[in-house]
């Protein structure tokens, strides 16, 4: 079966790796891709948000699966493109429908959802533009830290966690005002939970689901997670601090009625749920959902599976996900997010990536990567590459991943060292 996998990033550089490995899979393609995927399939210069492109390149290609990496193309309603259209209809898509996503589309949608059907998390309040004063009073009663999240996607840049009530007045009105576009025509504020947060992945036929290996990222770009948010600097597989008591509470509390309100709600939803959790006196609270997997725990999520995923991919597109049985690799898994220098604020492109054959022992995805008209490999966005390992402790991972990011340079290359402090 040839199959398209959509987006550009690492998380799809590992999909990538894991999908060429399954006999189930005869041609690979990926759109766009980077300049690491083409050692596991061809890459077409394709937008996923090109509704159209997409389609004529299932069609000349005779792809018979779709998977979607990334978010945005899902927001827009991609599967229901598929779903009314004659020619694809019959394509196999991994993915959820446009109101399936607004559980990552929308926060004040997902608060909803989650009040609905009973699902712990943070108490919050929403405003819309015409409550630019409201919010901003509100806002100023509330003790700090205090959380501002603009309601739709603002390319990881919409949620603020303020220690100033001042600011955090001033950047409320910002939002509703503008400052995030569309994104931020609702403004949603939460409490601030305080406590550890860990990621949970779930796949879904819509019926049945099946827990993949659980993670752990770090967002800040500094040392000691201090500094703006990023869109991720690393990861470990598994945490530590995730036991089967809370996994048990996980299941029952979050997967579990999540999947009773898809189900209630009529949701077209066949694919990955991410579960954003965070720990809170001994008890599992969502922070958010996202209708695909995470980036970077992917890279390490997909170290420790298994399990052959194009198969996966077909018993979650047939509704038979209910035979699947997931195995999980005993070993620990550690990803390091190599960034260029500036990120997450202005950075340059096209910087030289020197050191990639010298890496021993570990994976190395890329992200922000292109390949030069000369044939050399260089920088083409912020997060350029993953070095991911494994390890008998995630200590152990680490380490084989610091080792490794050692041998790659590109002029201002940065990475976290302290991946893991906290554990």
């Amino acid at each position: 079966m040839n199959v398209l996998l959509l987006g550009a990033g690492a998380r799809e550089h590992a999909l990538a790796w894991r999908l060429s490995q399954s006999p189930l899979c005869a041609e690979l393609f990926i759109a766009p891709g980077n300049a690491g995927t083409r050692e596991y399939g061809t890459n077409l210069a394709i937008d996923p948000n090109d509704f159209e492109g997409v389609k004529a390149a299932v069609l000349e290609r005779n792809v018979r699966m779709v998977i979607c990496g990334p978010e945005e193309p899902l927001v827009r309603g991609l599967r229901d493109f598929f779903s009314d259209d004659d020619e694809l209809r019959s394509i196999y898509f991994i993915g959820p429908s446009r109101e399936a996503a607004r559980l990552e589309g929308s926060k004040s949608y997902a608060k909803a959802f989650m009040e609905e059907y009973g699902i712990p998390t943070a108490a919050y309040r929403r405003f819309t533009v015409d409550q630019v004063d409201e919010a901003v009073e509100y806002v100023g009663g509330l003790p700090t830290p205090i959380v501002l999240k603009a309601d739709g996607l603002a390319a990881g840049k919409g949620v603020l966690i303020l220690d100033d009530a001042q600011e955090a007045q001033q950047e409320a009105r910002a939002i509703l005002e503008g400052k995030f576009g569309e994104a931020g025509s609702k403004l949603v504020v939460e409490e601030f939970l305080d406590g550890i947060e860990f990621s949970v992945f779930v796949l879904t036929d819509g019926k049945s689901y099946r827990i993949l290996p659980t993670a752990k990222d770090y967002k800040r770009i500094g040392e000691g997670d201090t500094g703006p948010n990023t869109g991720g600097m690393g990861s470990i597989s598994h945490p530590p601090f995730v036991d089967a008591d809370l996994m048990r509470k996980v299941e029952q509390q979050v997967i579990q009625p999540t999947l009773e309100g898809i189900a209630a709600r009529k949701l077209d939803y066949r694919g990955f749920i991410f579960c954003g959790l965070i720990i809170v006196d001994g008890e599992p609270k969502l922070i958010e959902y996202n209708c695909r997997m995470g980036d970077p725990e992917t890279q390490s999520v997909m170290l420790r599976l298994n399990n052959d995923l194009m198969q996966l991919m077909l018993e979650t597109a047939e509704g038979e996900l209910g035979a699947a049985v997931v195995k999980i690799d005993d070993r620990q898994a550690a990803t390091v997010v190599l960034v260029s220098g500036g990120y997450p604020g202005d950075y340059k492109k096209g910087k030289v990536i020197s050191g990639l054959e010298k890496v021993n022992g570990s994976q190395v995805f890329h992200a922000g990567t292109k390949v030069a008209d000369d044939g050399s490999i260089v920088t083409n966005g912020g997060r350029v590459l993953s070095v991911a390992s494994y390890g008998a402790t995630f200590q152990e991972a680490l380490e084989a991943s610091y080792e490794n990011a050692k041998a790659i340079t590109f002029d201002g290359m940065n990475y976290r060292s302290d991946i893991g402090f906290d554990l």
